[in-house]
């Protein structure tokens, strides 16, 4: 069986899991694409379900200008990133206002989807979007010091290079001030230079890499 087929199987199962009763939807699952580039985001928010795709909605328009503006409008990016999350389900309305973030019993139950990718995928890089995503591998006590860097580090047996990015939420103002916004701004660029970023740039415009 090729990888996209064993993606494909691994997706299958990952839309039947029903293993947390507290998430208010089914689970939300990209495109099953080959590639060598992991993006890994939080958790879906309530239109998500309903598009049946990641980032469908405001915060997913800001995601998409932002890696537009280093080459990969949103149908690129949907094609050749595999795109992935912490938690694969809504976790629900928080009570206090905005979501719910979700239990640390539920991030450890939904960590089996995410380490299969990481298995079948072997990434060279991995972009984790928002504080919650970065924290499952780094530490992360303030922004300012992991993003605008590349990390490498070794995860599940393989190395590879991880450049955090901020949440495109637009509640959050971090990436539109100094010095987080020249930070972000960083982190774009190295993502763009990064080899497995610009193997998709080159395939997709049939230019040969210099």
């Amino acid at each position: 069986m090729n990888t996209l087929a064993k993606i494909k199987q691994h997706q299958k199962k990952l839309l039947a899991c029903r293993q947390c009763p507290d998430m208010s939807s089914h689970s939300v699952v990209g495109q099953p694409v080959v590639s060598k580039i992991l993006m890994v985001g939080q958790a879906p928010g309530i239109k998500e379900p309903e598009f049946n795709k990641p980032f469908a909605w405001t915060a997913g328009k800001t995601l998409f200008k932002w890696f537009a503006s280093i080459g990969l409008d949103e149908e690129a990016f949907r094609s050749h990133v595999y795109m992935s999350a912490i938690c694969r389900c809504f976790p629900g309305k928080n009570p206090k206002g905005g979501d719910r973030v979700p239990t640390k019993e539920e991030v450890a139950r939904c960590s089996q989807w995410l380490n299969a990718e990481f298995d079948l995928l072997k990434p060279e890089l991995l972009i984790p979007v928002g504080k919650l995503a970065i924290c499952q591998f780094m530490e992360c006590g303030k922004l300012v010091d992991v993003i605008g860097q590349s990390h490498r580090m070794t995860i599940n047996g393989h190395e590879l290079d991880v450049v955090p990015l901020p949440h495109p939420s637009g509640l959050s103002t971090w990436h539109r001030m100094e010095p987080g916004k020249t930070l972000f701004q960083d982190a774009l660029e190295i993502i763009r230079r990064h080899s497995a970023w610009q193997e998709i740039l080159g395939r997709i415009s049939d230019i040969p890499l210099p």
